[in-house]
């Protein structure tokens, strides 16, 4: 059995990978650091909307800023989150495909 504390804590992280455009900030910053203004400027969302996702995503130790002059620079702080998502990725492809797994 997983214990309670456990439990609601992976939900909230669970919660935060239900988002598409936080899912996509910790892929694009898998292997380059970008501010919030690239980051924004790639997603084609407001800035507010990638400062709000990223406090939240550092928030659960995801990612981490570096301050260079004057910006921010984030980048992906856990990379094996990327591993729950590729996971889930494939689970969800197999569901689409209508296939069972191994097939």
């Amino acid at each position: 059995m997983i214990d309670e504390e456990h439990l609601k804590e992976m939900n909230k992280v669970m919660k935060l990978l239900s988002n598409p455009v936080r899912v996509q900030m910790l892929y694009m910053l898998e292997n380059k650091s970008m501010s919030v203004n690239e980051l924004s400027e790639k997603l084609s969302v407001e800035q507010s909307v990638v400062s709000h996702n990223l406090a939240l995503l550092r928030e659960y130790q995801l990612v981490m800023a570096e301050r260079q002059g004057k910006y921010n620079y984030y980048q992906l702080n856990d990379p094996h989150i990327l591993d729950v998502i590729n996971e889930t990725l494939e689970h969800v492809d197999h569901v689409i495909r209508g296939k069972r797994h191994g097939e």
